[in-house]
């Protein structure tokens, strides 16, 4: 299902110019060595662009479509017409200079097992480089000494002869093609891609850019053992997968890794998105939807296109139109040492996702401080909200970050581990964000539970409610200012003592709190004093005689939203009174 997807969108994006044919693909390529007839290096020439990449301004190496590289982890193998340093000159600055050899010499085989007899004066040129080139002299070349310690960074090389790189000579590019249709020795198999009959690739090309995974690239279908292996097929023949179905899934995920500004990140995974057709703009707005991505839309202008797509009305967005009947495909990628592990995948219309996400953030909807600047809470946001940010490793859990990005997706319940991840941060740090908050709500609207009804699940303070919880949680808040009011800049409020145990044994600490109110409100001034007393005896009322003993999970989360609600409805009273 995943590679049939994935080979359905190679074929969308070739189809459209964006990808190359089977044993072409793309690389970045930093440097262009200018060679004559003799194969003498007269130039290196940096094709390096300056892109915009955040804020930042970045010199990044040029993609180009060359031939298809070889897999190699820790083995020498060659590319064809470019690579390292260590390929192309023989030299590199890992201190090995007997392995730069042997990768030089490999190269030079392949080259001249490519090229040898091919009548094209670029492919004689590149010839007689690698037959005259002297990889021990190399660093002393004039062409290249300026250029030294970039090149030996790891920037890939080409060739360039008589004003025109190498993969663009026709006969060259002949002899690639024949080479590269010619190769593979894997025996005759039945495709699970496509169905047909060919020969099966026992390697598949690597997978790049995901977070993570090894930087030489990592495997997505891939056997490594006895035991996953079946009629003793090994690497990847278990799976059989014809060349060019390997070639069109590995192209085709690697081309989604590489357009790094749609590709989301959650938790280890990183979330790749997709349309049937090849439109980018779905990717984009997918982006900005989800991950609070950057957009020119206003987050007005987003709602009101979301709402369209949710009522099955195409929209206009970056000058596409966004039909919400298009098939579209989400995949979620986690690193697993040499290999990738498949965190999830969804495929629905694209108005189905859509219309989930809205269903998502209607739940999240409540009241916002006014510092903060998010209006709608992106996913990244409201993960952190799990997390102890002053510890080393900010980000959530990987099994919670997924499995909430699924539920939110196919608009099935939260995971409990989401709320268990916010109820820790409340108890260890005694605040209740806005994001924990709306995690609160939204989680308690997806998974009802009979101790927090919805009259407490509200955007802004309910208050008619006279669920004992909630109230609980409002006389808390009013306690805390009732203190900070007659002892402005204290340094420990009681949120910071009693908060936790407040919320779960409230007849041990509120009679000792009401107590500690009544001195508070004797050094307050008469105005104030009647103000909070009328809160104190109208909350009290709605409470009863008696404190309740102890307060279940599902009830503490009601005490958090009664807190949190009259906090910010005493702020924004505050602020409304400042700007009279």
């Amino acid at each position: 299902m995943i590679l049939q997807a994935l080979v359905e969108h190679y074929e969308d994006l070739a189809a459209q110019g964006k990808l190359a044919r089977p044993g072409w693909s793309g690389a970045n390529i930093s440097y262009a060595l200018y060679i004559n007839d003799d194969g003498a290096l007269e130039q290196a020439f940096s094709l390096k662009r300056e892109e915009e990449r955040g804020k930042k301004k970045v010199w990044a190496p040029r993609p180009m479509s060359l031939p298809a590289p070889v897999k190699r982890s820790s083995g020498v193998a060659s590319n064809f017409l470019w690579d390292n340093s260590s390929y192309i000159l023989g030299i590199d600055e890992k201190g090995k200079p007997q392995r730069s050899m042997a990768c030089f010499t490999a190269c030079k085989a392949l080259h001249h097992k490519l090229l040898d007899g091919v009548d094209s004066p670029a492919a004689r040129a590149v010839l007689a480089f690698f037959d005259h080139w002297d990889p021990s002299k190399a660093r002393e070349h004039p062409a290249l000494v300026d250029k030294l310690e970039d090149i030996l960074a790891g920037s890939n090389l080409v060739f360039r002869y008589s004003g025109a790189f190498l993969q663009d000579d026709a006969l060259i590019r002949s002899a690639w093609q024949a080479h590269y249709d010619s190769t593979g020795d894997g025996p005759e198999l039945v495709c699970l891609v496509t169905g047909k009959k060919g020969t099966a690739e026992a390697v598949h090309p690597s997978i790049k850019g995901v977070s993570g995974a090894q930087s030489v690239g990592a495997a997505l279908v891939s056997f490594n053992g006895d035991a996953f292996c079946s009629y003793g097929r090994e690497q990847s023949l278990n799976a059989p997968t014809s060349k060019y179905a390997a070639f069109a899934y590995t192209s085709a995920l690697n081309h989604l890794l590489a357009e790094r500004d749609y590709v989301g990140r959650i938790g280890d995974a990183t979330v790749l998105f997709w349309a049937s057709g090849g439109q980018r703009a779905y990717q984009s707005f997918s982006m900005a939807s989800l991950f609070g991505a950057p957009t020119t839309y206003s987050v007005s202008d987003l709602q009101k296109m979301a709402l369209d797509l949710c009522q099955g009305k195409p929209v206009l967005f970056e000058e596409a139109q966004l039909d919400p009947k298009t098939t579209f495909y989400i995949l979620g990628l986690s690193p697993n040492a040499a290999r990738l592990s498949v965190r999830f995948f969804l495929k629905n219309s694209f108005g189905a996702f859509v219309q989930n996400v809205q269903a998502h953030q209607q739940r999240l909807e409540i009241v916002r401080p006014s510092f903060d600047k998010f209006e709608a809470i992106p996913l990244w946001k409201l993960l952190d909200e799990t997390v102890n940010q002053n510890s080393r490793d900010k980000s959530p859990t990987p099994g919670m970050a997924g499995e909430t990005l699924r539920a939110i997706l196919n608009d099935t319940c939260y995971p409990a581990s989401l709320l268990n991840g916010t109820v820790l941060r409340i108890r260890a740090e005694r605040e209740v964000t806005r994001g924990r908050a709306a995690i609160l709500k939204a989680y308690y609207l997806k998974n009802p539970h009979p101790d927090i009804p919805k009259e407490v699940l509200t955007v802004s303070l309910n208050p008619d409610s006279a669920n004992i919880p909630y109230t609980l949680g409002r006389l808390f808040s009013v306690l805390e200012a009732i203190q900070s009011s007659a002892n402005p800049g204290i340094n420990a409020t009681i949120k910071d003592k009693y908060f936790n145990s407040a919320s779960a044994t409230p007849s041990r600490v509120f009679p000792l709190l009401m107590n500690l109110a009544q001195k508070h409100l004797r050094k307050l001034d008469k105005g104030w004093s009647i103000s909070y007393s009328k809160q104190l005896t109208e909350l009290a009322g709605k409470l009863g005689e008696t404190f309740p003993d102890r307060l279940s999970l599902p009830q503490q989360g009601a005490f958090q939203l009664g807190y949190y609600h009259q906090t910010q409805a005493r702020y924004t009273k505050k602020e409304e009174a400042e700007h009279v």
